[in-house]
């Protein structure tokens, strides 16, 4: 039979023990990004359309941007869910899509990625974008 206090001694030794998952880092996601930028950008398209405004926003629905037939097609509205599966395996969740890249791995780093990117629009990039339309 245990006792109060050994019964809290034991819970206490969890909390130190067990391992935590850590909260997705969006200041490491901005370094993960880093990796984005040889085709997409924040507040301009460029080989692949601008991130700004992200969360919410229907695949391949930014204007002007010449996406692939699938990417149009595909019907994914951007959330941390989708964008998670697509980060993870981009060719396989849009097979056509003209993105070249083939995912990130780790579940870590594509959470700390959508972190950064749920919170780009509080950047002065795409404050300024947001501001300058009409």
């Amino acid at each position: 039979m245990s006792t109060p206090g050994s019964l809290i001694a034991g819970v206490l030794l969890l909390c130190f023990v067990a391992p935590a998952a850590a909260a997705p880092d969006a200041i490491r996601g901005e370094q993960l990004y880093a990796r984005c930028q040889a085709c997409h950008a924040l507040a301009a398209d460029r080989v692949g359309p601008r991130h700004c405004a992200l969360f919410g926003r229907l695949a391949g629905s930014v204007p002007d941007f010449g996406y692939s037939p699938a990417m149009k097609n595909s019907k994914i509205v951007w959330n941390d869910k989708t964008l998670d599966r697509f980060l993870a395996q981009p060719l396989k969740v849009v097979p056509g899509s003209t993105m070249t890249y083939d995912g990130v791995a780790d579940p870590k780093d594509r959470a700390d990625l959508i972190a950064y990117l749920k919170h780009a629009n509080d950047t002065p990039e795409c404050a300024k974008k947001t501001s300058a339309k009409p």
